[in-house]
């Protein structure tokens, strides 16, 4: 028998009349044989509505009842959803993530999903039953509720079809597939039929927003496929999946970009073994993560290094490189909240050469100066002023032919 994890997004769990249509979408998956597990994601906007709650009361609230409570907006929605299914005859219950067996580690509201111990769900689902499941949380060792970050249904979903070895884990979105690159900034993107796992991880981590990279990871891991789809219009989707070596790759995929960016720089740093470890220690400690980084050896001995981080935690990490920079002797930090990433992304770039050129010759006609530049395998990432970013991705976008009948 076909088994299949359905998740849908807070957009697809926003009104009754939403869920109401997700309902639909379970119905005929039920109705067709199938063997279905739904995971969903709190009512668009109700996760800020609580974390704005907390902070009216407390600028800094505790991290584990911030947890406990924000993890309450996805069992309204799943609640809800078991409900309208119920009046329809189908056999469905929700389950927090505790319930389902989600065990975690690490940090409260950035916890890692340590495994899912299933048997109670595998039972219901042979006996007919519909679990419906919070995404975005689990349980740590000390019994405590702990969340998975912002876009941690998408984890939640792939970790529980990988458990039941689903044959797909269906999203259920606003939008319905990837595309080339965002519509809003190039009407001409196309929606990409088939995507491989690491074209996938690469435009998630570099600002696409359909799907959290970490879920991508997890389905990378364990080769279990994703479609992409759309809960308001019933047409086929985007396929992650592995990559088909058969087929001649064009070089670029997709084109993404991130505005969500700061860039820091921290200058005349006493040249020695060991000075990045000083610097990136502290921020590790932070929890903060870095991107780009880019190291520069002076002729007068002296390192300047420079990295960009998220735009939120832009000031924490000049505070924590503040103190660093006093305790090595440094000569300056200073920083930047005004850059953005542009990406350029395709497994083909393994076999096409002169992808770079390409690229810096485009942005250069624009006018675009590059201030940092980072590559892979099958990415290369520039960091810009941020108000450049749309003409960058359009320029890009027809440079590689991805605009909707190009040849």
């Amino acid at each position: 028998m076909t088994r299949v994890v359905q998740k849908f997004g807070g957009t697809s769990m926003g009104s009754p009349e939403r869920i109401q249509h997700a309902a639909d979408i379970v119905e005929r998956s039920v109705q067709a044989g199938v063997q279905t597990a739904v995971v969903v994601s709190a009512m668009s906007g109700e996760t800020n509505r609580l974390i704005g709650m907390a902070r009216s009361l407390c600028s800094e609230p505790d991290k584990r009842e911030m947890d406990q409570l924000v993890s309450t907006g996805e069992q309204v929605s799943a609640s809800l959803l078991a409900i309208e299914l119920q009046r329809r005859g189908v056999a469905a219950h929700s389950y927090t993530g505790v319930q389902a067996g989600f065990r975690t580690e690490g940090s409260y509201s950035r916890a890692r999903i340590r495994s899912v111990e299933c048997d109670r769900l595998f039972t219901r689902m042979s006996g007919g039953e519909v679990p419906i499941l919070t995404g975005f949380q689990g349980v740590n060792e000390a019994g405590d509720v702990t969340t998975l970050g912002r876009g941690g249904s998408d984890t939640s979903a792939v970790a529980l079809a990988i458990a039941l070895k689903a044959d797909v884990c269906d999203i259920y979105t606003d939008v319905d597939g990837v595309y080339t690159t965002d519509p809003r900034i190039v009407a001409q993107a196309r929606k990409i039929e088939r995507i491989s796992y690491e074209e996938m991880l690469e435009m998630a981590s570099q600002g696409a927003k359909v799907l959290q990279n970490r879920s991508v990871e997890l389905a990378m891991r364990y080769a279990m496929p994703i479609h992409l789809r759309s809960s308001f219009v019933d047409v086929p989707g985007t396929l992650v999946t592995r990559e088909d070596e058969a087929m001649e790759r064009a070089a670029i995929t997709g084109v993404a970009y991130n505005r969500d960016e700061a860039k820091i720089t921290i200058k005349g740093i006493p040249d020695h073994p060991g000075i990045a470890s000083s610097v990136f220690g502290p921020i590790a400690e932070a929890e903060l993560n870095v991107d780009v980084i880019v190291q520069n050896v002076s002729e007068d001995g002296t390192t300047d290094i420079t990295f960009t981080v998220p735009r939120g935690d832009y000031a924490q990490a000049l505070r924590v490189l503040q103190q660093v920079c006093d305790d090595m002797q440094a000569r300056q930090v200073k920083g930047d909240d005004t850059v953005a990433k542009v990406s350029i992304i395709g497994v083909g770039m393994r076999s096409h050469s002169g992808v770079a050129s390409q690229m810096f010759a485009t942005l250069a006609d624009k006018g675009i100066n590059i201030q940092m530049i980072t590559t892979s395998e099958i990415k290369i990432t520039v960091v810009i002023e941020e108000k450049h970013v749309d003409a960058a991705v359009q320029a890009l976008h027809t440079t590689f032919g991805l605009n909707a009948g190009a040849v």
